[in-house]
């Protein structure tokens, strides 16, 4: 990638400059980093009359439905052992939610009226995962749900009836359909199959008709449907058939063919585009550099996004509306330094609300900014991430904590961190590598990462923190490395082969076996097991390298403290593995501080366990990297 190169130099050379000044950051409390936000997931209801949101109590998030003045206000769950996970206005009177699974239940789906009457339970079926193909969309009082409770490997397509609780199944799937897709009226037109390594785009003109393959492509060629052109004559897409770099295209619905280029970025993949069904068009792309940013196809909404930009000056904004027609929406802004707050908009005045903050306990003047920095690898390869220095710091030789993504085909973004942010107020640095098979910087770049979660994936890693070292800014006795999933992998892997770089490392939910990896992945995965094998590794034929790279059977090279954190419900990481790893580095005299959860998943829920982490955290850092 050869963007920005010059522009991320000069901006890093302003950050000594313009931060040569500042005053130390006040020390802010642990707990005003990592309590749940007051209010948060605002809906406007189809008639403008009343505003939705989610709140915490007693430990879990539930539904609250007011007037827009905020003068009547009804909660409409209680549930004490499960929290909502999603909902959505199905009418002027009515919201469909969804209710996490708990130890003694699976997730279920219900509906209740706007002021709490009527609560009902739609589906629960036992050991079954409900995905909604139509999410915020009824027609005649129907919604499309994909359900695996006839095999636990697949999602078979249903129709709801949410007023009578009516459940059809709509088409039994082959064993091959990974994604279902509606138009506009709710009707079931489309599909993803996949072989493992193949997937093909399914389509069909009626619902009365079989599906036929339209196009088929290597997973490493992504063909990703955003929505159905008005007139039904073609869909809409994000592709990078034919190209290094996603573009938001229009394809024919039959022959599968490329109609035009809608909007393409010179640098970074277009990552979303936005449909209004009301406008019966898109109205805008995004793309994401150094930070998020938009292509407009609508005149109307980029007008809208100016206004917006004037009455919320140098902040991001998000729009909780794809249609941009309505009287009323409700606006998210954020910086890097602020987690931002909600608003009422009305474009016809040009009037904002202020509805909550996110996070009011924050003084943004405390908190560091976020900057982003490439270097170049080894193998000459730019690699881009971000860097946090600490306010008011010396900038020079200071304590970092380097923190790899998870995924590993996701990566970093510019924006407000909670856990970067924590970090930056005790005194380190931090610093986020996209390192090569991070999504957003085209096909070549996360193809390089195939097959190298113990190699150049690392090496990329590696050579940033060598980088910060040779620019003076990281002290080299002080370097720690910590991160969740594959980041969680990532730290314990630098703890054995690069003992020398980094003084202590942590692993939240972090994978330590990669064997265990691919054998405990979960049965709705199992489709896509031989991407697995061509992304990470076969177990079978290339058990010398998992072995290799795999912490668990590396533990005689580790030395360095660890802290381990882990849910015994992980899906992902077996906890008799963790256990074992747990008591081997022990046997070896290696420091461990091990926070196991009971009920917890892969991400801490309960925020007593989550805060728990963050001081445990805080304590391990602290006493291995000396602040």
């Amino acid at each position: 990638m050869s963007f920005n190169k010059n522009y991320f130099f000069f901006l890093f050379i302003l950050i000594l400059i313009s931060c040569s000044g500042e005053k130390a950051a006040k020390r802010i409390p642990i707990e005003n980093f990592f309590s749940v936000p007051i209010k948060n997931n605002y809906l406007v209801s189809p008639d403008g009359k009343f505003i939705s949101y989610l709140k915490p109590d007693n430990n879990r998030i539930h539904i609250y439905v007011e007037t827009w003045d905020g003068k009547n206000t009804t909660q409409l769950t209680c549930d004490t052992n499960r929290s909502i996970s999603g909902y959505f206005w199905a009418n002027n009177q009515e919201i469909v939610y969804l209710k996490d699974g708990s130890e003694e239940k699976d997730p279920s789906l219900f509906a209740v009226r706007f002021d709490g009457t009527n609560k009902r339970e739609l589906v629960t079926f036992k050991n079954t995962k409900i995905k909604l193909i139509t999410t915020g969309q009824v027609h005649d009082d129907h919604v499309l749900l994909a359900l695996n409770k006839r095999d636990s490997t697949v999602f078979d397509a249903y129709r709801l009836n949410i007023q009578t609780g009516q459940l059809s199944l709509l088409l039994k799937n082959p064993g091959n359909i990974t994604k279902w897709f509606s138009d506009p009226a709710g009707k079931l037109r489309m599909a993803v199959a996949s072989d493992g390594v193949n997937e093909t785009i399914l389509y069909r003109d009626s619902e009365n008709q079989k599906f036929r393959a339209v196009l088929t492509n290597n997973f490493k060629t992504s063909v990703l449907p955003v929505a159905f052109s008005a007139d039904n004559s073609c869909i809409y897409a994000l592709s990078n058939q034919n190209r290094d770099r996603m573009a938001l295209v229009e394809l024919d619905c039959i022959t599968g063919s490329e109609h035009r280029i809608i909007y393409s970025n010179p640098e970074v993949d277009v990552t979303d585009a936005t449909y209004s069904v009301k406008k019966g068009k898109l109205v805008f792309a995004d793309f994401e550099t150094w930070k998020k940013d938009r292509h407009y196809l609508d005149d109307t909404v980029k007008n809208i996004f100016k206004q917006l930009d004037k009455l919320l000056p140098n902040t991001e904004i998000r729009v909780g509306s794809s249609d941009f027609d309505e009287k009323k929406f409700i606006i998210r802004s954020y910086t890097d330094r602020n987690p931002g707050s909600f608003y009422l908009y009305t474009p016809d005045d040009n009037k904002l609300v202020k509805l909550s903050d996110v996070n009011a306990t924050l003084d943004v003047d405390e908190l560091a900014e976020m900057k982003p920095v490439s270097f170049i690898a080894r193998d000459g390869l730019l690699v881009n991430g971000y860097l946090t220095l600490p306010k008011g710091s010396k900038k020079k030789k200071l304590p970092v904590v380097v923190i790899p993504h998870g995924g590993p085909d996701s990566r970093n973004s510019w924006g407000y961190n909670s856990e970067v942010q924590f970090l930056a107020n005790r005194g380190y640095a931090v610093f986020q590598v996209n390192f090569r098979g991070s999504k957003g910087y085209g096909k070549k770049f996360w193809i390089a990462g195939f097959k190298e979660w113990g190699g150049k994936m690392q090496d990329d890693i590696t050579d940033g923190v060598r980088w910060l070292i040779s620019e003076g800014l990281a002290d080299p006795k002080r370097i720690a490395i910590y991160g969740s999933g594959f980041g969680g992998f990532s730290a314990l892997h630098g703890l054995f082969t690069r003992p020398d770089l980094y003084k202590c490392g942590a692993s939240y939910s972090g994978f330590t076996n990669l064997f265990a990896y691919l054998k405990d992945i979960p049965p709705y995965f199992r489709p896509y097991l031989q991407m697995y094998y061509e992304t990470v590794g076969n177990p079978e034929t290339d058990a010398d390298y998992f072995r290799a790279i795999s912490p668990v059977f590396q533990t005689d090279k580790i030395k360095s403290p660890v802290l381990i954190a882990q849910g015994t419900r992980d899906p992902r990481v077996n906890m008799n593995e963790t256990n074992q790893f747990v008591k081997e580095l022990r046997k070896r005299n290696v420091p461990v501080t091990y926070l196991l959860k009971d009920g917890e998943g892969q991400i801490f829920r309960n925020s007593g366990n989550r805060l728990e982490l963050y001081k445990e955290l805080e304590i391990f850092l602290a006493k291995n990297l000396g602040r």
